[in-house]
């Protein structure tokens, strides 16, 4: 006999237990889950998640090399890439209406210039050259050889359209300079057609709706049926493939890091030589790319921030070594007597042109960045009432200069005293020679010396502890030139970071220096092709 108690029993014993096994797994999970939201990434693991895409505006005519690399980069780095084709002037209008995206892709450098002058547009890199020809059919049946043929009552022209294309925009200046467009303009409207991308003008020659489209040269690889004929007009003008990267971009490091990887000649641009462009010089690629910068001390208040934030913007790391012009030009030499693999600086900014020249063989595109006076520095009060260089001739005097051979300064105040013809007096007095100018100042400050011929900028960190003492000579003058060498890797990235020294007005007036760069100088540098 079952006895039905025991076994009521037992059973709502194993429902509270089968209830207390559910509730701790559910608890369980809970805590796992809590855990796992908590938990740090591991530095360097990839969190799919987080990849955020970048939005990128695209000349239709430069789809095949962009497609191709965006698709790389992607497979890479998990970064995906959303890419919208159109002509260069569309794509300009509707990045100016929405003030969105990533970056911008023209066929021709003058819309990306146009995007700068809006504000759409921060960074450039250049991509590759394009030139204009006619394309026809394969044996070219209707004998078209010049911009005169496109005249003639059995030609049918396509020409994209000067306000949607970048190519349409080149033809009508280059026919207008010719004297051909406005012929040419009627006769199209009348029997040929006006397209919005280049590609659309191609693919008409290829159906036969035209006899003649006016398209890049490196459009033709992709028609096998098509071929170009060169025209003098034609020839006469390029057009630069550009990336620009927005001003409404919101991961701008990551824009610029894709940016410098279409440009970089072991990748990117493998792309576009294979599809026929004519690429240019590109940087070296590296994810994180490293540029070494060789720096006159006298330089460092003036761009110390600047480098700290084109690092963080750039993604990069600049290594820079502060130091006389003199200790920094020997390094120079020696890397190079010694043929070493590395070291050797990608951009130099010298105290004065004088360090510049003397291993101006090295380096390439100076540009005087500003300058500043040397002066003489005195305690607070001149107790010793130096009015002069004459003064600093008096028995008794002590005096602190530079060394010539370690940097600018010693040559300046050499070349400074022997013009004012009071060299070997002064000398007779000087009882400390230092190897930067940063040196100089202290002693003035620390009553070491009764004077030292130092910069103005170095004496206005202690102008609480020193006076200055003008000198009116024209051999007291230092002008800081900055320069990128001709064997760096990199030399688009350092053309960006010579244009951030370049837009740093404020930050040299406030390190006392005067700045060299008229704003209308600044503006050709924005517009530069390279």
């Amino acid at each position: 006999m079952i006895d039905l108690n025991a076994r009521g029993s037992a059973n709502r014993f194993l429902l509270i237990l089968i209830s207390a096994i559910a509730m701790l797994g559910v608890l369980g999970f809970v805590l796992f889950n809590l855990g796992k939201q908590s938990m740090p990434v591991t530095q360097g693991a990839k969190d799919e998640n987080s990849k955020q895409s970048l939005f990128l505006y695209c000349a239709a005519g430069i789809r095949p090399p962009v497609e191709e690399v965006a698709a790389q980069y992607e497979k890479e780095y998990g970064t995906p890439i959303q890419i919208q084709y159109g002509g260069s002037n569309t794509l300009l209008s509707q990045i100016d209406v929405g003030k969105t995206g990533d970056l911008y892709i023209a066929a021709d450098d003058n819309y990306i210039n146009l995007a700068r002058e809006k504000g759409l547009v921060k960074e450039a890199i250049p991509l590759a050259l394009m030139r204009p020809v006619l394309a026809v059919k394969k044996g070219n049946p209707k004998n078209i050889h010049a911009i005169e043929d496109l005249l003639r009552d059995d030609v049918k022209t396509a020409l994209g359209n000067p306000d949607q294309a970048a190519i349409g925009k080149a033809t009508r200046k280059l026919l207008e300079d010719a004297g051909y467009w406005d012929r040419v303009q009627e006769h199209v409207t009348k029997t040929g057609v006006f397209k919005p991308t280049v590609p659309e003008v191609a693919n008409d020659v290829k159906i036969g709706s035209v006899d003649v489209g006016v398209v890049w040269d490196s459009t033709l690889p992709l028609y096998p049926n098509l071929e170009a004929v060169r025209t003098p007009t034609l020839d006469a003008g390029t057009g630069s493939v550009m990336i620009g990267v927005l001003t409404s971009s919101q991961t701008p490091t990551e824009a610029l890091r894709f940016a410098r990887y279409l440009s970089s000649r072991d990748k990117g641009l493998e792309a576009f030589k294979k599809d026929g462009f004519e690429t240019v010089e590109g940087d070296k690629w590296e994810e994180v790319p490293q540029i070494t910068f060789y720096c006159g001390s006298v330089n460092r208040r003036a761009v110390e921030s600047l480098i700290k934030e084109f690092e963080k913007r750039e993604g990069v790391v600049v290594n820079t070594v502060y130091n006389g012009c003199g200790i920094l030009t020997s390094q120079m030499r020696t890397i190079r007597d010694q043929q070493q693999g590395g070291g050797f600086p990608d951009t130099y900014m010298a105290c004065d042109r004088y360090y510049l020249e003397s291993v101006k063989d090295w380096f390439q595109e100076d540009v005087d960045i500003s300058d500043t006076r040397v002066v003489i520095a005195v305690p607070k009060g001149n107790s010793k009432n130096i009015q002069s260089l004459k003064d600093l001739t008096k028995p008794g005097m002590r005096v602190a200069v530079g060394q010539p051979d370690q940097c600018t300064i010693g040559v300046l105040t050499r070349q400074t005293l022997e013009a004012e013809g009071v060299y070997d007096d002064v000398m007779k007095n000087v009882v400390t020679q230092t190897a930067t100018s940063a040196m100089l100042v202290p002693t003035v400050a620390t009553g070491s010396v009764d004077a030292a011929l130092a910069y103005a900028t170095d004496t206005k960190a202690e102008s609480d502890k020193v006076d200055t003492i003008s000198i009116d000579s024209p051999a007291a003058q230092a002008v800081q030139p900055f320069a990128i060498a001709k064997s760096s890797n990199h030399k688009n990235l350092d053309r960006r970071f010579y244009r951030t020294i370049a837009r740093a007005r404020q930050q040299f007036e406030d390190a006392g220096f005067h700045f060299r760069l008229e704003d209308s100088v600044i503006k050709t540098l924005e517009n530069a092709k390279q």
